[in-house]
Formats: structure tokens, sequence, C-alpha cells
């Protein structure tokens, strides 16, 4: 079984970038190939529930030379539990090279499966397995036996509601909707200085109630490549393990770039397809398309969307996000018709300030 990869689009002509890009990427193997270098797994954070589970990882080249912990995806899993990597800057994350076409063996407690990357080097498949509720790891070995464990949520039947949170500037403060700024923070910054939004862990963590069968999901347009830092902030700031559904930076199938608010709206509707017994409480910002995009969520599948959680920014991130000093008419628009829906709208600062307005409202996930 192929993936498709994150947010890929087909069709039955790669556009001209994507051939580009794959020409490079192919040159750039072999010569790494020739010098000994050696396919290695990332793998990422997944979920699942009874009968499947959805395989996320990524083929990349890595010198014999380099110990497993120093390797790009080292610590990608690390806040499922695994020994975090040491820290780096942001830009070494995006210093890779992924290996496409490579066939790699998943193991699922008895059940074994093959996958092959797609171009970007990605495997995102649903398999079939018999694993239980609960977290489980996965191990994903390549054809010269190289292997990496990737810890996956199976989410149970009993299991009603959870949390999708974006990242950037909802959990972390990034600034970045304002290029030379995300520039500074993804490609530059030491990850020990990345800031949480005060208050955030507290308000997941009093949401979840201890219960550790609520998945939650971390929804980004960030690049796969910073997941592995990203892992390392959840967990030092204490964020609640889940998956990250991230994408790949770059050219697609159909066009030069990604879209960001696309691959946010696909991902939402298949976790409703997929869950359809969950009822989730969707978090974000007003920097970007949150609201818009939840508003959507809400409209379409009013019985999958418990509560909206809108992080409002500061006056000086949102003269950075979209240059002017207030959330856009299109945001406050969408709001409403998430209200018309009967849905919860709760809007503040911080966790702190929503944490309020969650008990206010009697918004529980038990």
């Amino acid at each position: 079984m192929t993936g498709a990869g994150p947010s890929d689009v087909h069709s039955a002509r790669p556009h001209v970038a994507a051939r580009i890009e794959s020409a490079i990427d192919r040159r750039i193997a072999a010569r790494l190939g020739r010098r000994g270098w050696t396919v290695r797994i990332e793998p990422y954070a997944s979920y699942g529930a009874p009968g499947w589970v959805r395989v996320m990882a990524r083929a990349l080249l890595a010198a014999p030379i380099v110990g497993d912990e120093d390797l790009p995806g080292a610590g990608s899993s690390a806040q499922a539990g695994e020994r975090p990597a040491p820290a780096v800057r942001g830009w070494r994350s995006f210093a890779t090279a992924q290996v496409s076409g490579a066939v790699l063996t998943v193991t699922l407690g008895d059940r074994v499966h093959r996958v092959t990357t797609d171009r970007g080097g990605y495997v995102d498949v649903v398999l079939t397995a018999d694993l239980e509720p609960g977290w489980h790891d996965v191990r994903i070995t390549t054809q010269d036996g190289a292997s990496s464990t990737a810890p996956v949520h199976v989410i149970g039947p009993e299991v009603r509601f959870g949390i999708v949170s974006d990242i950037d500037d909802t959990v972390m403060v990034t600034r970045l909707p304002r290029p030379f700024l995300a520039a500074w923070n993804v490609f530059l910054r030491h990850e020990n200085a990345r800031e949480p939004v005060p208050g955030m862990s507290s308000l997941y963590a009093e949401l979840l109630d201890g219960d550790e069968r609520l998945p939650v999901i971390y929804l980004s347009t960030g690049a796969f490549n910073a997941a592995p830092t990203i892992g390392r902030f959840l967990q030092r700031y204490r964020f609640p393990a889940g998956p990250m559904l991230m994408t790949d930076w770059g050219p697609t199938n159909s066009g030069w770039f990604r879209s960001g608010p696309h691959h946010k709206i696909t991902q939402l509707r298949r976790l409703m397809r997929e869950l359809p017994q969950v009822q989730w409480v969707l978090v974000g910002d007003d920097g970007q398309r949150d609201p818009q995009i939840y508003a959507g969520a809400a409209q379409r599948h009013p019985g999958h969307v418990l509560a909206i959680l809108i992080r409002q920014l500061t006056f000086t991130e949102h003269v950075l996000a979209h240059g002017v000093t207030a959330p856009t008419n299109d945001s406050l628009r969408a709001e409403l018709r998430a209200r018309r829906e009967g849905i919860p709208v709760l809007q503040g600062p911080d966790g702190p300030s929503l944490a309020r307005q969650v008990r206010d409202r009697g918004i529980r996930l038990r």
C-alpha cells in the first residue's frame, strides 16, 4: 500500500514544480547513497480505532557515522514518552534528504504490512490492526534493517469527546503569518527560546481531567520537518500527548505550494468521518483562518463540534498577522455562523481566560 503523503493532491501529470523537486531529490539521494548514506525512519505519532490505525512516517537519508540520537527526526515522538533529542535550531530540521519509493515494513501487533513512501518520502496510510484502545508502539523497518517506533493512540468506541488544537499562536507564540518573523522562529531561533501561550497547557489539562482515553490532535499548517522540535516543546511545557497533523512545504502535484486552510479543512473532515462518535473542542486563534475553518466545520458537522475556543491575539500580534489591529470581518462573521448553530464560541487572550469561560458554560469532556 502506498501513502499519499500529507495533504498531497493527485493528478494525472504532476505539476512542473513537483517534477523539478523530484528530479533534484533523486540526484541528491543518488549522490548520498554512493557515499554510504542509508535510509532511516522519522516516525510521527498518530491515531486509530479498533480494527485500524493511521500510520505516518518519513524515510530520510542519514550518514552512517551519525548516531540515532542525532538524526534529523530523532525525538519526533518525545511527547508520547520517548527520550527527547538534543535541542537544535529550527533550520537543521529542514536540512534533510527524503527517499521516495522506499519499501517499509510496518508491524502492528501480530499483523505485518508493507508500504511504500511517496515522492516526498512520506507514508500516510490506514492499515488493519487488532490493537486494544490506548497507546501502542508501531515498529517501522527499512529494507536494510533500520527501524523506528511510532506511537499510535487507538481511540475506543466509548470515547465521546476530544480536542483539536492549532499550534502556532494557539499553544506556542510564533507570530507565524509575517514572513520574516516566521523564518526567524522556524529556521534560526533556538527551540528552547520558544514561548508557550500562557495557561494553555493548564486549560487542556482541565478539559481532559486526567482521562488519558480522550484524544488530543494538534492540527497545523506547519511542515512535518518541525514535528520533532514541536514535540519536544509540547513535552517541555506539559501539553498532553497527541498526534500532530502537519503538512509538507513545497510543490504539490497541482501547484507550487500547498494550501494551509485546505489542509486543515480536509483533516478535520477526515477526523469526523473516521471517529464519528467523537465531539471535538476546536481550539485556535483569531490571527489566521481558524475562526472561519472551525465555523465551517460547525455548520457542516454540528453534531461533531462541542465548542470552539479562540485565543485572541494581542494588538501587536494582530498587526503582525494581517496588518490591522483587530480580528478581520471574516473572523467575526465566522463566529456568528457557529453561534447560530448553537455551538459555544469562547474567546480570550490566554488559557486562564478561556478556562474561566469553559467552567462558566459548563463545558465538560466526561
